[in-house]
């Protein structure tokens, strides 16, 4: 009898362990706020709900910004500035009064599930390193009294720099500066079951060597490989190479089962004389293929199959960051809510896209769910909506500049409309007024809803006409005939922004039916076991 309840336990046990190691990469955005111009904190929940964004890290606890979470599910990652780390270092008490002021209050409604404690400390001036362990064992110990231990996890963030070397990625190593602080940490995160998280750019390893990096490495895009002489190992891109380095480094210190998290990498879309490839074009094809990698879930060339959690940097351009110019473009939209560039979540669509003439994630109709896929939309003519009769909506010259104003804001933000082309120096900027840019934005919302009159209403503030408002360079869009079941969106409309738990959010890939094969095979096998084993 033992004898078989061994056996049905290790079978059980196997299918469990399956379905674990099937467990998917994740995918979610950073939302930095170092700006003046970004919109509230419930105005970007919204934003982040309507993409179905499911993870998002902030670099502090912020009151507000938890509060517009509640109840989303979203998951975040919140931070602890490096300003904080003596006061947290210092005194259990003023843990306690920060978990009891600004989390208790807002767990679990706000599903708080890390906490990054510091952030890139081996490069700040003030080197706080002596700090960042202490303060993570009085976060600790404030969560444990709280019973709150093992559902958030604690770590800190690192910049690339914390190596000596990172090429070839097997002889990567830490810089022995930083031992003292980083071994009794890593074993912090053993004891805890915490990811190293560290912050990966290509884009700066090619900036800066640029005579030695071709940019298609960065971009994901070379045709030819690098191998690792000790290993090797072939590398087709510089983040499997960075990511892999890393992993070296754990090993080489004794702590290969760490797990990495990627906590930041992007690309900027704009920078100084001297950035030459800090373009919407590269930022749109470096997000794009990173995206498509991660929910491909290949690993890297030393983790094959290896689950990657990505946070891609970052949601909004930040006016107020210092530096050179780089530092402020980095988003994926602009403050106003209006996408930079088109980027496709889901990794699966493969047209080009154009940054300038496109438009991302979907236009809910407030009286309807988001609208999701890719399809086509005809600029400028074509099929129209209502039965094959052309229309399109316009701003009323009667509204208020106000209510326009408000209804812009909606449409560019929570409406998801692509406002990039009423951006200077973009086809419908000029006339330069709130009429004309409200005009293109309330017909672009209109359909991509389907053309439908009750898509057409912004509170009064617009009409339906039937004559092209096309001028010059700015065209109008207009959908395809819809049968009221067909709906269609734009091309380059590529999806959710979805900070997705791929590849779930995608069911027609190849992962996610394997997947759901798993599920299934392990439903119809374990539930027979649990049957026997209390039969017995």
């Amino acid at each position: 009898m033992g004898t078989r309840l061994n056996l049905i336990f290790c079978i059980c046990v196997s299918i469990v362990a399956f379905l674990d190691f099937g467990k998917a990469s994740k995918i979610g955005i950073c939302y930095g706020r170092n700006a003046d111009n970004l919109p509230s904190p419930n105005r970007v929940s919204e934003l982040i709900q309507h993409l179905n964004i499911k993870f998002v890290r902030i670099y502090d606890a912020n009151i507000d910004v938890l509060k517009a979470f509640a109840n989303t599910g979203v998951e975040l990652m919140i931070g602890v500035p490096n300003a904080d780390l003596l006061a947290f270092a210092q005194f259990q008490s003023n843990v306690d009064t920060w978990l009891s002021n600004n989390i208790l209050p807002y767990y679990p409604a706000t599903k708080i599930t890390s906490i990054s404690v510091g952030l890139e400390v081996t490069e700040a001036p003030d080197n706080a390193t002596g700090l960042v362990l202490p303060a993570m064992r009085n976060i600790h110990t404030a969560l444990k009294k709280s019973g709150l231990d093992k559902k958030i996890k604690i770590s800190s963030s690192h910049s690339l720099a914390i190596l000596s070397r990172s090429f070839p990625p097997s002889s990567a190593s830490f810089s022995k500066k930083h031992s003292a602080f980083l071994k009794p940490m890593l074993e912090f995160l053993v004891e805890n079951e915490s990811p190293f998280m560290i912050d990966l750019y290509p884009y700066y390893a090619y900036r800066d060597s640029t005579e030695k990096v071709p940019l298609e490495y960065a971009l994901f895009e070379s045709s030819s490989q690098v191998v690792d002489p000790a290993t090797g190992l072939l590398y087709s891109n510089m983040f499997d190479a960075q990511l892999d380095a890393i992993y070296f480094a754990l090993t080489a210190m004794n702590f290969k089962t760490v797990k990495v998290m990627v906590t930041e990498s992007g690309w900027p879309s704009k920078g100084s004389p001297k950035e030459t490839a800090a373009t919407p074009d590269n930022a749109l094809a470096y997000n794009t293929n990173l995206i498509r990698h991660v929910i491909g879930d290949p690993g890297t060339p030393a983790k094959p199959g290896e689950e990657i959690d990505v946070y891609l940097f970052s949601l909004f351009n930040e006016n107020r960051k210092p530096g050179i110019e780089s530092e402020r473009n980095w988003g994926m939209f602009y403050a106003n809510g209006t996408n930079v560039y088109a980027l496709d979540f889901t990794g699966e669509n493969t047209t080009p896209v154009s940054p300038t003439n496109s438009t991302m994630g979907t236009s809910p109709s407030p009286s309807s769910s988001p609208i999701s896929g890719n399809s086509t939309v005809i600029i400028g003519g074509g099929g129209g909506g209502g039965g094959g009769s052309k229309k399109w909506c316009i701003a009323s010259s009667q509204a208020p500049v106000t209510e326009l104003q408000t209804a812009l804001d909606w449409a560019c933000g929570p409406g998801n409309v692509d406002c990039s082309a009423v951006q200077p120096d973009q086809p419908c900027f000029e006339p330069d007024t709130v009429l004309s840019h409200a005009s293109y934005a309330f017909n672009t919302y209109y359909q991509q809803s389907g053309a439908s009159s009750i898509d057409c209403s912004f509170n009064g503030a617009s009409v339906e006409v039937d004559k092209d408002p096309s001028y010059g360079n700015c065209l109008y869009m207009i959908a395809p005939a819809t049968d009221g079941f067909n709906r269609t969106m734009a091309g380059n409309i590529t999806g959710n922004i979805t900070a997705i738990d791929s590849p779930l959010a995608s069911p027609s890939s190849t992962n996610e039916a394997f997947r759901q094969m798993v599920i299934s095979l392990a439903v119809s096998v374990l539930l027979p076991c649990f049957v026997i084993c209390l039969s017995i």
